[in-house]
């Protein structure tokens, strides 16, 4: 028998799944091989945290990522979670034109949840995963340095701007790209909650979103990842766009194609890009694996934003 008819039998021996499983990864290999040693900045949140099961299969994403050689660092939201230990605690929530406003109370609150328990609940997921992730907040190493987020409306009557207080609501001024650079040569994930330290120590609560955005560009990531509850950005038909370059974006944005909430996600993609990251991706965090699947095969899993 010829050496290549008897590779033929065995083949057609072989399990169907086994076949998939080898043909899987030997198409991932460019795609590993594009992100060995490049930084992923992974904005963690939405469903994907809150069904365990996703959980389980985000962790092993991480993991796996490491393992191929890149470096991905999570930043994760936690609202509902917040909101949950404020009705436990009968903290009463003030909103001033829609916004919630974040008071001394609520911070504590607020830095108990992010940096604690679901902090720790994300690198728990991720070690038992077989990964090294260590937590952190923004607080720590002086890694993201905030001040006060403000916010102004526009009376409809008298067209005058109202400045909003939104209490220790803050934005990331600068982040110390120093203690993530230490992490990117070892095989430690970090792990952060969106917390930021003023200037004069005080702690401010920062949108997960924007943290994820500023840290994804002071470190040029590769990718930034956004998982959100929706497939992606949606053309006036509601049809996925697989891709689209910044120019693009902002147009939709001016023709109110895109809006609401995914408003606010696209500009955080187009701030990441024009502070130097090559790519920011609006991915489904309701499907399993989709951080693989973003990363590694061709058709991806949301909608890919570029500079061109």
């Amino acid at each position: 028998m010829a050496d290549k008819d008897k590779i033929r039998i065995e083949a057609e021996a072989l399990p169907e799944e086994w076949l998939k499983q080898a043909t899987t990864l030997s198409e991932a290999l460019p795609y590993m091989r594009r992100y060995a040693d490049k930084t992923l900045v992974i904005k963690y949140g939405g469903n994907a945290m809150g069904d365990p099961k996703l959980a389980q299969l985000f962790a092993r994403d991480v993991v796996l990522s490491r393992q191929v050689g890149a470096n991905p660092i999570v930043v994760h939201g936690g609202g509902p979670q917040i909101g949950a230990m404020r009705e436990k605690r009968k903290i009463e929530s003030e909103f001033v034109h829609g916004l919630r406003v974040t008071d001394k109370e609520t911070i504590g609150v607020v830095e108990m949840v992010l940096a604690g328990s679901i902090n720790k609940q994300i690198v728990t997921e991720i070690n038992s995963a077989g990964g090294f992730a260590v937590g952190l907040s923004g607080k720590d190493g002086h890694l993201i340095q905030a001040e006060k987020l403000h916010r102004t409306v526009r009376d409809p009557e008298s067209n005058i701007e109202q400045v909003l207080d939104l209490g220790l609501v803050g934005e990331p001024s600068e982040i110390n790209p120093h203690v993530l650079e230490l992490f990117k040569h070892s095989d430690i994930t970090p792990v952060i909650a969106p917390i930021g330290m003023g200037a004069n120590g005080e702690t401010y609560n920062i949108n997960a979103d924007t943290a994820a955005g500023a840290i994804a560009g002071k470190m040029k990531a590769k990718r930034m990842l956004m998982l959100t509850d929706i497939k992606g950005v949606l053309d006036a038909d509601g049809n996925l766009i697989d891709r689209m370059t910044a120019d693009e974006a902002r147009r939709m944005i001016k023709d109110g194609v895109i809006r609401g909430g995914m408003i606010p996600k696209v500009e955080t993609c187009l701030y990441a890009i024009e502070k130097g990251v090559e790519a920011a991706v609006i991915i489904d965090g309701r499907i399993p694996h989709s951080v693989l699947l973003e990363l590694f095969t061709k058709h991806g899993a949301g909608t890919l934003i570029s500079a061109v």
